[in-house]
């Protein structure tokens, strides 16, 4: 998959907040330790529906949604990996990340995701 060009982004394209979780080992509470989602960082975020590609209509069929996401580059979102998931804050809607851009553009970070199936 092919990112848009960054040059057709700006701040005010920004439009979601999402937030972004790294499975980490949490005590149970019972002396076990167990993987679960904690948030790492929360920011902006502009989301770009995904279309075209047979990946993409094999998704919808099978009631995924796929899409491409440019947040600003900075620390926190360098470090995102294809093991953590994103959430859109104000609908909880989680996503698994599949793929995760941070070199291609200075300023901008692209990412897939896609809803509907495990992070």
């Amino acid at each position: 998959m092919q990112a848009m060009p960054s040059n057709s982004i700006s701040a005010g394209d920004l439009k979601h907040r999402v937030a972004f979780d790294k499975r980490a080992q949490v005590d149970d509470g019972f002396g076990n330790k167990q993987a679960a989602f904690q948030e790492e960082f929360s920011c902006r975020a502009a989301f770009r529906h995904r279309g075209g590609s047979e990946t993409v209509m094999a998704a919808r069929l099978e009631g995924r949604h796929v899409l491409g996401v440019y947040v600003r580059s900075s620390e926190n979102t360098r470090n995102i990996g294809s093991d953590w998931r994103m959430r859109d804050v104000r609908t909880g809607v989680v996503y698994a990340i599949d793929v995760v851009d941070a070199v291609t553009d200075r300023q901008w970070v692209y990412l897939t995701v896609e809803s509907g199936s495990p992070a």
